[in-house]
């Protein structure tokens, strides 16, 4: 049984940030003074799984970083837009391409930059510690902090939904 309001069998495709969703808020540095991402090994195994069952997932983010594209694309992402300020308009662009309608998409996003996105789709996503606008406004709010398996609780709920959340060789294999 799903703790999200909404009905999941309706989702096919998910989009993420990274900063406060995928990793957490808070990144060491490199001694250069590059931001050093964490992944989360349950969110990864989540997405990919998502990726073969036929869910579109993309990540969109402001961050200039290649190792995001690195870590998502390796995972079988292949929608991961970096720079993106002004996530709307990617965002539009992305569902335009992949035939979606707002209501068979979640956007899962953390903070400001991202409500202008979470208003154009179905089920609106927060991390546990999103700011509180976002949080306000999301039809639902993840249990965890983001970077410690939002993308997990998600997906898994969407694929149960869906019947897809099976212990067998597709899930097996990763």
């Amino acid at each position: 049984m799903s703790r999200i309001n909404y009905d999941l069998t309706l989702i096919r495709g998910v989009v993420f940030d990274i900063d406060g969703v995928l990793s957490p808020s808070t990144m060491p540095t490199s001694p250069e003074g590059k931001p050093v991402r964490m992944a989360n090994v349950k969110d990864g195994y989540a997405l990919q799984l998502a990726v073969k069952l036929g869910l579109h997932v993309a990540i969109l983010t402001g961050a200039d970083c290649d190792a995001i594209k690195t870590r998502y694309e390796s995972l079988g992402i292949h929608d991961v837009y970096t720079r993106a300020c002004h996530k709307a308009p990617v965002l539009t662009q992305w569902m335009a391409e992949h035939d979606l309608r707002p209501e068979e998409v979640a956007y899962v996003g953390d903070d400001i930059p991202d409500y202008q996105a979470m208003t154009m789709v179905g089920l609106s996503v927060a991390p546990l510690d999103a700011a509180v606008d976002i949080k306000a406004m999301a039809r639902y709010i993840a249990p965890v902090n983001g970077g410690y398996g939002v993308a997990r609780d998600l997906i898994e709920q969407v694929l149960r939904a869906q019947d897809l959340w099976h212990i067998n060789d597709t899930a097996l294999i990763w």
